[in-house]
């Protein structure tokens, strides 16, 4: 028992721990952007799939010591994949749809090693159930899954924050060697095991028989609601503060403990008290996804997403292991709650960027489980007390059902009528609006990332010119950017286009060169806004993350860099890293000013890039200007650095605004080591 008990728990821990680990190495190479992990989840779940599809053909089809043979044979071809860092020949060269090439990358660094370890736990649980006839298996998947949760919880709070990458992958790589000795042994103990699974006390009335197609199906739907409402939730916070390890773990880590709870035993899901928890998460749930309540505080939010969700999984999971077969179904089991796994990632990595124009899986997965949930009841003994139980428990599933297609064939699609333009890609979706001219302000035009403002231009023709938003002439960038009688052109390098507001200040014999990822925001700054068709200087869009382009470019020599690219609210850690300072400052001329802007509801950057500043030995202040409505201002902090501080002494920063001092550094930033914890407001 111990045996299998330390190769399936050692397995578990290795497969999540790859996870975070993986998906951090590769985050700055496809633009910081949160669509990396949902696509890394994708691979994840169909990999996963692939492994228990192994397991079940396996144990169907092959005899014991032919089992063994091929496993065997399995882990030894998976050594040569180590260690698991991809090489640099996967970054990319342009600014296409990197989905396909984080696939093709995630195959070739950890293909083989993920396959391996996904097949461990069904696969050694039907060894385990041949060689010890009589008894249950189910308790090694919970095994399973606390080890995966020990291996999540203490990657952002122990592993991350204390060893550099490569150390990680190292570690991680000499582990799994540990794993294969382990797993090959295992093989070797359970070769002679033969014959069928026996079933003795798993049998029970409903499941003991053969799985009918409908119940398989059951198990399908049952295991699609959570993964398709995990990745849908990892979305929702990673879209508005930063995709980072630490907002990745919480609700996968919730997600992998409801599968702990449910499939320890029968007594931590009890349907009696966790459907009325679940029809009160699902009204909630629907009340936040409501336009209307887009902008509420995420520190309200985002527990509250997190605590639904979890209700939501552990409803689903409890139903799934009531529904469980005889352990001489168990492959075939796991096999078909992979397949709902993998069918959640799917829709949601891949198919929903291709059918739906704004963000719809969330509220999709949740009508879905008020269905599917309204069909289990249908099998089970009421939950509620009373004759009228069944008709409240319906009435109850059915009311949530109809508030989800409200929302889905009405408030969200006619929320969105109110745009000019609506457009989603792997970045996620922006929005284009025209807002009435009002006593307060002109009519303008605005840009929309997510929930935030990506800038702004009065639709007025005289006005067409006029810098708004973050880019007024008392921002940061605005004073570095001011026309003074008798200058000389400047090279201007921006990172980040947005509705290309910058180029506002663009004058004949300028250039301009803006750095962005997004093909969907170039074309709307081409084609929405006049900032660029109108600007007399001569510029140039560099497709791709800004980062990678920097670095394949030659000193440019830039009299000013503007750094703004963030998504939505979110946070491209690696642009705030010392590596990247290091790069802004290798492409800007001696005397020239580089603005970051550090702008955010819950996020202290200015203390970052101080940090980052103190370290290279730059100078630098903090700029804060304030909301005007009349000249479409909004409230800004840029810090700007320069190599020398008299840089700061010319008349235009003593003018337009106060110097401010730098605010007290963070932690420094690097590739391999962020946190933000310590910068939270």
């Amino acid at each position: 028992m111990a045996l299998f008990a330390l190769s399936i728990f050692l397995s578990a821990f290795l497969l999540f721990l790859v996870q975070p680990l993986i998906a951090r190495v590769i985050l700055p190479w496809f633009g910081g952007s949160a669509a990396v992990w949902t696509t890394c989840l994708m691979f994840f779940q169909v990999t996963l799939l692939a492994g228990y599809a192994y397991a079940h053909a396996t144990i169907k089809f092959l005899r014991p010591k032919t089992q063994a043979r091929l496993h065997w044979l399995l882990l030894g071809a998976s050594l040569f994949m180590l260690p698991i860092l991809p090489g640099a020949g996967w970054k990319p060269v342009d600014g296409s749809n990197p989905g396909l090439r984080i696939v093709m990358l995630l195959a070739g660094t950890i293909g083989i090693p993920y396959l391996v370890l996904s097949t461990t736990g069904p696969l050694l649980q039907a060894w385990f159930a041949r060689k010890h006839p009589g008894a249950s298996p189910y308790r090694l998947y919970a095994l399973s899954n606390a080890g995966s949760l020990i291996a999540l919880l203490s990657y952002p709070v122990a592993i991350e924050p204390m060893t550099r990458l490569r150390v990680q992958a190292y570690g991680w790589s000499a582990l799994y060697v540990a794993f294969v000795l382990l797993c090959a042994t295992v093989a070797w103990v359970a070769r002679d095991a033969a014959g069928p699974v026996e079933t003795a006390a798993e049998d029970n009335a409903e499941t003991g028989g053969r799985p009918s197609l409908w119940l398989r199906l059951l198990w399908v739907g049952l295991a699609f609601c959570p993964s398709t409402l995990l990745v849908g939730v990892t979305s929702h916070l990673t879209e508005n503060v930063a995709p980072v390890p630490m907002l990745w773990v919480a609700p996968l880590a919730l997600y992998l403990l409801s599968f702990i709870l449910t499939f320890e035993s029968d007594r931590w899901y009890d349907r009696r008290y966790w459907f009325p928890l679940f029809v009160a998460a699902m009204a909630v749930l629907i009340a936040f996804l409501f336009p209307d309540a887009r902008h509420a505080p995420l520190k309200y939010a985002i527990p509250t997403f997190i605590l639904c969700f979890f209700i939501c999984a552990m409803t689903c999971h409890g139903e799934l292991y009531r529904l469980r077969p005889a352990p001489r179904w168990l492959t075939s089991f796991y096999l078909m709650v992979s397949v709902g796994g993998a069918l959640g990632g799917l829709f949601v990595g891949l198919l929903s960027p291709i059918l739906f124009n704004y963000y719809l899986e969330l509220p999709v997965g949740l009508l879905v489980t008020a269905v599917l949930i309204g069909l289990v009841l249908n099998r089970a003994e009421p939950s509620l007390p009373g004759p009228t139980a069944r008709w409240i428990e319906y009435g109850l599933v059915g009311s949530l059902a109809a508030g989800l297609v409200y929302l889905l064939a009405w408030a969200i699609p006619q929320f969105n009528a109110q745009y000019r333009l609506v457009l989603r890609d792997f970045y996620g979706v922006v929005r284009v609006e025209d807002d009435e001219e009002t006593k307060e302000s002109e009519a303008m035009r605005e840009l929309h990332h997510g929930t935030i403002s990506h800038g702004t231009e009065f639709l007025k023709p005289e006005f067409h010119r006029l810098p708004t938003t973050y880019y007024a002439p008392t921002s940061g960038i605005g004073i570095a950017l001011k026309d003074e009688p008798g200058a000389k052109p400047r090279r201007v390098a921006v990172v980040g286009l947005g509705a290309g507001t910058i180029s506002a200040y663009g004058r004949p014999g300028d250039f301009y060169r803006f750095y962005e990822i997004n093909r969907d925001v170039v074309d709307i700054a081409r084609n929405q806004f006049f900032y660029l068709k109108e600007c007399p200087a001569r510029w140039e869009v560099a497709m791709g993350d800004a980062r990678l382009s920097l670095e394949r470019q030659a000193p440019q020599n830039y009299d000013v860099i503007a750094v703004d690219a963030f998504s939505g609210d979110a946070i491209p850690v690696h642009l705030l890293t010392i590596e990247a300072f290091r790069e802004y400052f290798r492409h800007l001329a001696p005397d020239g000013v580089l603005g970051v802007h550090v702008s955010n509801r819950f996020l202290n950057l200015g203390a970052v890039v101080a940090r980052a500043a103190g370290e290279l030995h730059k100078s630098g202040i903090l700029i804060i200007n304030d909301d005007d409505g009349k000249t479409g201002a909004y409230s800004s902090d840029w810090v700007m650095l320069a190599n020398r501080r008299e840089l700061f002494d010319g008349k235009q920063w003593q003018v337009e605004k106060d110097r401010f001092e730098m605010p007290d550094p963070a932690d420094l930033w690097t590739d391999d080591h962020s946190n933000l914890i310590r910068i939270l407001k």
